[in-house]
């Protein structure tokens, strides 16, 4: 009776031995001892979410995928057993973005993952910039990198930028770098400009900026010409009433 008694017992420690205790996810690129996934902009990320201890063919359990906390939508039969989730290409606002898989039964049960991509600043090509002779003149360059550029610098015709003799500022932030000056002369600020950005990881960035400085034009003089014919239609008009009384007069002569 005793041995009897303790089978069920048994049997049930050996059921629960064979029960999912978490869920495991396989990356490619594989996933760091951080929980993150290094990748680049335009490449594929690929996860495969697994219950701890089963094949990618058990279907007895049902998963879930989520993206910032947001539900995924997978394909019909894509959460059966295993699951996998594919991002292609990598886009900017992967970066950061954490993916969790959990159990269908049991939202405790889960894993995450992070993406860390990585690129350059968007900063290639050329401007043509035309600007009036002593108006505000402001050149802006995209720095946004990650990780973040290690250095910036700003070219006039080739040589470093003359702050104090241009009357130039300089910022930046972690976005842009911005050169600016209030009063361009056509011998000091006209050339080809260039602003170099340098990464850590992808190394040179620069654009280019072609600054043509033309005469400065004079605005149209609307307000005292507005002026202007204001005082002779004014002046007309009292000429005329002050001359009333003697048109009147001859034309009534004119009448008879």
């Amino acid at each position: 009776m005793k041995l009897m008694s303790r089978a069920p017992l048994f049997h049930l420690l050996i059921y629960c031995a064979t029960q999912t205790f978490g869920v495991k996810i396989k990356s490619v690129p594989e996933v760091n001892s951080e929980g993150v996934i290094e990748t680049k902009l335009e490449e594929t990320v690929s996860l495969l979410c697994l219950p701890d201890g089963a094949s990618e063919d058990q279907t007895d359990e049902q998963l879930v995928w989520l993206r910032n906390g947001a539900m995924v939508s997978l394909r019909e039969g894509n959460n059966k057993g295993s699951s996998n989730v594919c991002i292609t290409p990598v886009i900017l606002e992967d970066n950061g973005a954490t993916f969790t898989c959990h159990l269908s039964r049991n939202t405790t049960v889960s894993a995450s993952v992070t993406l860390n991509v990585t690129y350059g600043p968007l900063l290639s090509g050329s401007e043509q910039i035309t600007v009036e002779d002593e108006s505000v003149l402001v050149l802006q360059c995209d720095i946004w990198a990650n990780p973040p550029v290690s250095f910036v610098l700003w070219t006039l015709n080739g040589s470093a930028v003359d702050l104090v003799a241009g009357g130039f500022t300089v910022t930046h932030d972690a976005f842009t770098t911005q050169l600016t000056t209030n009063k361009v002369k056509k011998g000091v600020h006209e050339g080809t400009y260039q602003c170099k950005a340098d990464s850590p990881l992808y190394g040179n960035y620069s654009k280019f900026f072609h600054v043509t400085i033309t005469e400065k034009t004079m605005p149209f003089p609307l307000f005292p010409m507005i002026a202007g014919l204001v005082v002779v239609c004014l002046t007309a008009i009292l000429a005329v009433v002050a001359r009333w009384g003697i048109i009147i007069k001859h034309c009534k002569g004119c009448t008879k």
